[in-house]
């Protein structure tokens, strides 16, 4: 009898054990099942300044925090360093040549001109998804508006001070708390919107315009820093530079305080750049109040994270400021990507030196939904988020208009080689090669010497396989159809 006891509690543990195995299959089936939520934090003129890209000064904890949950990016690239084409090439997954655009006019939005396009918000919406655009994602405030289920539109910059407001004074210090700028506004709505949606499931654009000018934050922003840590940066313009290859900076030259010709000298020089810092930091700190409420929320589960900028900046590097130009400094990105928590094999405080560009955000989002991408230029990002040194990309795009003139630029992470080319004939103008293995900052164009002749050489076949010199003009009208 006892015996048989024995056996009996036996096959109860096993019919037990067998229950509980099933149980949890069937509970671990179901999560792998739930929908994954995609949350984009899109920074504007953010160049990789922060302090998980070893940047000495800069203190943004927040953004730091979410690269340690994720796989850090050292070599992302827009493909325009402008907003308008560039968050064009963001949110189609296409480059500007094959749009054909390249301006922050109406001939450079998106709809009226390419109305066949399939974008990542059409995409998501039409498969069920919320879609969320909150503060700048598309330059135009109206551009395909109609594929947002919830759309805040981005709002006009705020002044504390009367005077500076009337003088569009290119910074400010207000002695004010976070909600009073626009990115504290934008955040604030981020979370009042998460509530709404915990229970859909959604993609979401955050957009923040800081540093963007005018660099407008907090005053106790300003304090992080102190304006005398700050170097002036070398004037000195690259040696055989090409002559369009920078700009006079126009867009600072339009705020108040700033001359409107000639250089920025060195003090005024150190408050820009206190001002950027004080702005990114404040830019964090938004970051870092959304992602609070997305752990509150419960939904970090489930929900994929992207950190990324629209395209680089100089802060007074070869006496210039701004973007708009192929100069590795404006084309150079921050990246992060932070799957979701229940992603098996989550990689975390981890980077990739892989070759990765703006256009990749599409398929990889598309992907991580488990949704179908339309034909597109971009390439996924997920293996290389789960395994962060495998191959990938031999070489990285951008480009940059100048009328007739078009600049379309390769880099391979350590070089970058760019062309300046008539738009309409594809006749090459120039050339520029510049060394990049130690900075960002290029001090001399030595395309053509005979030492680097060979390595000008396999950039200059990268360049033509993504930019043929028997294509049509640049500028000749295209209508993209890729679904």
């Amino acid at each position: 009898m006892a015996k048989f006891n024995y056996i009996a509690a036996l096959l109860m543990l096993a019919l037990t054990a067998c229950s509980t195995s099933q149980t949890k299959h069937e509970m671990h089936g179901k999560k792998a099942k739930e929908p994954v939520n995609i949350l984009v934090f899109l920074v504007d003129d953010l160049r990789n300044d922060l302090g998980v890209y070893g940047h000495k000064d800069v203190k943004s904890p927040n953004i730091d925090k979410l690269a340690n949950e994720g796989v850090k990016f050292t070599n992302a690239y827009a493909q325009q360093a402008i907003c308008g084409p560039s968050r064009v090439s963001i949110m189609t997954g296409l480059r500007p040549e094959t749009t054909g655009l390249y301006t922050i006019r109406r001939d450079g939005r998106l709809r009226p001109n390419q109305p066949d396009i399939v974008s990542m918000p059409q995409l998501f919406k039409g498969n069920g998804y919320k879609t969320v655009s909150i503060g700048k994602v598309y330059h135009s405030v109206t551009d395909d508006q109609e594929n947002w289920s919830t759309h805040i539109k981005k709002l006009d910059n705020f002044y504390a001070n009367p005077e500076n407001a009337k003088a569009r004074f290119a910074y400010e210090a207000g002695d004010v708390d976070d909600n009073f700028y626009k990115d504290g506004k934008v955040a604030t709505d981020a979370i009042n919107t998460l509530k709404q949606l915990k229970d859909d499931k959604f993609l979401m654009f955050v957009g923040f315009s800081k540093p963007h000018l005018p660099f407008n934050a907090p005053k106790k922003y300003w304090g992080l820093y102190d304006r005398e840590q700050f170097t002036v940066p070398s004037r000195d313009k690259p040696e055989n530079m090409y002559k369009l290859a920078l700009t006079k900076w126009g867009e600072l030259r339009m705020y108040g305080g700033i001359p409107k010709k000639g250089d920025v000298d060195d003090e005024l020089t150190k408050t820009l750049i206190h001002a950027y810092y004080a702005s990114v930091s404040y830019m964090d700190a938004q970051v870092g109040r959304v992602m609070k409420a997305v752990d509150e929320m419960g939904l970090r589960d489930n929900t994929m994270v992207v950190f990324m900028s629209d395209h680089g900046y100089k802060l007074g590097e070869y006496g210039a400021w701004n973007k708009h130009t192929n100069m590795e400094l404006d084309t150079k990105v921050p990246l992060i990507i932070s799957r979701e928590l229940s992603h098996e094999n989550r990689q975390a405080g981890v980077t990739s030196s892989a070759l990765v560009e703006n256009v990749d955000i599409f398929p990889s989002v598309a992907q991580a939904a488990g949704l179908p991408t339309p034909n597109i230029d971009g390439k996924s990002l997920l293996a290389l988020a789960d395994n962060p040194d495998m191959p990938f990309k031999k070489a990285a795009y951008s480009l940059f208009n100048r009328g007739k003139i078009m600049g379309v630029t390769v880099t391979d992470g350590l070089w970058r080689y760019t062309e300046w080319r008539d738009a309409k004939t594809q006749r090459i103008k120039s050339t520029e090669l510049y060394n990049h293995t130690t900075s960002v900052v290029a001090t001399a164009n030595v395309s053509g010497q005979r030492q680097y002749q060979t390595l000008e050489q396999g950039l200059k076949t990268l360049l033509h396989e993504k930019f043929p010199q028997d294509a049509p003009s640049f500028y000749e009208k295209r209508h993209i159809k890729n679904n």
